[in-house]
């Protein structure tokens, strides 16, 4: 039995129309291309502005930006082709959005760590402004920091289980039309203006103790409300990423779900679930308008309780401090926010801490 080939003999190799395979290598720009154009156009568009007298630091990172991605994408399209050229172009322009982000970030630090660290001492983080005058130098900030932590700790307290039992019932056990209900009552409770959680409080608080009562108790409640929405939907989104497998394979073990919420979604969403929280507290320990209806602006004395009197925190301290316009003020603002900035960052911090050591490791 004979057997044919399909395959072309060596001695044909030359003979017939052959196919162009397309060239898999193209030219490429030196790395060291992009640096040195992006320094080349920085040094043309300042030269040039100097030279007119007109420099701006927002037209010039302008104008570097259009003229960097002008020339970047032309140079790539000469020398490698019109995907590469895309590509750098692509890159260039989420290099510029990232900048657009990070330089008022890095502005807004800069501004507040320089004029913050005249008055920035322990002095100013332990003492209170009991007896003081605005036009004095004296006086500091703990009672506002006692304040923060108090009505900030206690609205954690009670957001973070409503928030998160919230999630897991609507993750694992919500189902039809109460589902979306509360879906969308979360989603409308997200984007209310702050005051209005202030004067939600304030009418309730009134109702129940008359007129007049302002506590940290009521601040916390006020910023409860805000911070509840925040919980539930960062932690449902959270829940909602651990694989379904994992909760498979505890159900074929015979374990009930309440158990496998328990120890296997809670502590595979740990990490996550302590960020959406870190978030929630960043966004309410900065209010500054429901504290001034509900805990008082004039609280100047050291007090952890909560229901007794006013208390101060560091939005409405930067606030008040602001408004009585002297330069001794002024400067007490300018500690006291960036105490408040510290304080946020140090809360980031723990949170990445806790998702390190409670996450589950996994083995390989």
């Amino acid at each position: 039995m004979t057997t044919t080939s399909n395959a072309p003999s060596p001695g044909a190799a030359g003979k017939g129309p052959q196919l162009k395979r397309p060239a898999l290598t193209t030219g490429t720009l030196p790395r060291y291309f992009p640096p040195a154009l992006l320094a080349g156009v920085a040094i043309v568009v300042g030269g040039s502005q100097f030279a007119l007298n007109a420099f701006h630091p927002a037209s010039f990172a302008v104008l570097l930006a259009v003229g960097y991605l002008v020339l970047i994408g032309t140079a790539s399209t000469i020398v490698e082709n019109w995907r590469k050229a895309k590509d750098r172009l692509v890159t260039g322009v989420v290099y510029c959005c990232f900048a657009v982000a990070i330089v008022p970030l890095l502005s807004l630090l800069f501004t507040v760590l320089v004029n913050g660290m005249d008055r920035f001492d322990g002095y100013f983080l332990t003492v209170s402004m009991n007896g003081v005058l605005p036009s004095m130098e004296a006086g500091g900030v703990y009672h506002a920091i006692v304040g923060t932590i108090a009505i900030t700790g206690f609205a954690a307290l009670i957001s973070i289980p409503v928030g998160l039992m919230t999630a897991i019932y609507l993750v694992e056990y919500g189902r039809g039309r109460l589902k979306q209900a509360i879906t969308f009552f979360v989603d409308v409770m997200t984007g209310i203006p702050s005051i209005v959680a202030g004067l939600f409080v304030v009418a309730l608080w009134m109702m129940l103790f008359g007129p007049g009562k302002t506590n940290g108790a009521a601040g916390a409640i006020a910023l409860s409300v805000l911070m509840i929405p925040v919980v539930v939907r960062s932690s449902e989104e959270m829940l909602k990423l651990v694989p379904n497998e994992l909760r498979e394979a505890s159900y074929a073990l015979g374990v009930p779900k309440w158990l496998t919420i328990v120890k296997v979604v809670l502590p595979t969403a740990i990490a996550g679930l302590t960020t959406g929280i870190m978030l929630a507290l960043a966004r309410v320990i900065g209010e500054t308008a429901p504290l001034v209806l509900t805990a008082g602006i004039a609280a100047d004395k050291i007090s952890w309780n909560l229901f007794n009197g006013q208390m101060m925190s560091l939005p409405v301290f930067i606030y008040q401090q602001v408004r009585m316009g002297t330069d001794a003020a002024y400067a007490r603002a300018w500690a006291a926010a960036l105490t408040l900035i510290l304080i946020v960052m140090l809360l980031f911090l723990g949170a990445r801490l806790i998702s390190r050591f409670f996450a589950p490791k996994l083995g390989r």
